[in-house]
């Protein structure tokens, strides 16, 4: 199709209507939500306030959400350029994002070094058990399915909604616990997570995991954060000035991505019954385990987040890639991930 004046005219109105009324949603819930967050705080009520924000912080991710899906719709993105920036953003974004969160005052002390190795253990505990359980729920499923499935729970989309929800709860500490709960994500996933779709080589597997930018980013942010290294303010501004953004663009490629679903068979059983475990069910189940340890209530609240996040966008892409179920991965994140716009707001209001 030729791309034509009259084409350009409308995809113009079309977004810029919508950047308007998405501005007018966000100016007014802004201040509603202050109002009411005044008003809860006076009662002492800091639950609902906290609540109050991660639902402001939902809404915003939604509309993100939504302009994805509207470029996609006219074609301002398509599959090669939606590639493009997915790979700008695990590439460049997301590992300043994880710089930056090393760089803030963090009070270094033998409590905090505890706190980060118990965050990779609690992690890698997870990942195990999402590994095996994933087994035991979905043997019944045709094996296509059934790989879709098992790789939705061992890898969920922690790094491109994850990180900045726990940005906006949490601040740069909470981005810090959340880049070391990916290293075992990053490990499952290029062992267990990979070896579902195609044969999996070890070796291979361990270098992907060395040398992806996430993780090279957080040894980065240790060094710095160890060594107390001032970076240069021109430097330390351009690290900066591109984390900042890491939440917009990663929540227009997961809009982009839901685009392509098909809505005639979102109702499936079968990815209901996965967003009710992937959504309520695993962190209630995290929650429960780490409370009866006496876990630090930072990391509980980052754990139960991080366990509520929907399936991962590389679960189409990898089942694109090796010729799996692509279409039902597509559902399965589209659902997962409208379905988390209501159930991690609920999350943080009943266990946080």
């Amino acid at each position: 199709m030729r791309f034509t004046l009259w084409s350009f005219t409308l995809i113009s109105c079309h977004v810029g209507l919508f950047y308007h009324l998405s501005l007018a949603a966000m100016l007014l819930f802004s201040y509603t939500e202050t109002v009411f967050c005044k008003h809860m705080e006076k009662r002492g009520r800091k639950k609902m306030v906290f609540f109050g924000k991660v639902l402001n912080q939902q809404l915003v991710l939604l509309l993100l959400v939504l302009v994805g899906i509207i470029v996609k719709k006219c074609r301002i993105l398509n599959r090669e350029s939606e590639k493009a920036v997915s790979s700008l953003l695990v590439n460049v974004l997301l590992p300043c994002n994880i710089i930056y969160s090393f760089l803030g005052e963090i009070a270094i002390s033998r409590e905090f070094f505890q706190s980060c190795i118990l965050a990779i253990v609690i992690a890698s505990c997870i990942q195990a058990f999402s590994v095996f359980i994933g087994k035991v729920l979905f043997r019944a499923y045709p094996m296509e399915k059934q790989a879709v499935l098992r790789y939705g729970i061992i890898c969920s989309n922690s790094s491109f909604v994850g990180m900045p929800i726990a940005e906006t709860l949490y601040g740069s500490l909470g981005v810090l616990y959340t880049s070391l709960f990916q290293i075992p994500i990053r490990f499952t996933m290029w062992t267990s997570g990979l070896a579902l779709f195609t044969q999996v080589d070890r070796k291979d597997a361990f270098k992907k995991l060395a040398v992806h930018p996430c993780i090279v980013s957080i040894f980065i942010g240790i060094f710095l954060m160890l060594t107390r290294i001032q970076l240069p303010q021109f430097l330390d501004d351009t690290i900066y000035s591109i984390s900042r953004t890491t939440v917009p663009i990663s929540m227009i490629v997961v809009g982009s991505i839901m685009a392509d679903a098909d809505r005639k068979t979102l109702t499936a059983k079968s990815i209901l019954y996965f967003t009710f475990l992937r959504l309520i069910a695993f962190p209630l189940l995290v929650y429960v385990v780490l409370k009866l340890f006496s876990a630090d209530p930072l990391l509980i609240n980052i754990a139960v987040i991080m366990s509520a996040m929907p399936a991962g966008a590389s679960t189409s892409i990898l089942a694109e890639k090796y010729d799996g179920d692509a279409q039902y991965a597509a559902q399965l994140t589209f659902v997962s991930t409208l379905s988390s716009i209501v159930t991690i707001p609920l999350m943080s209001l009943l266990f946080t």
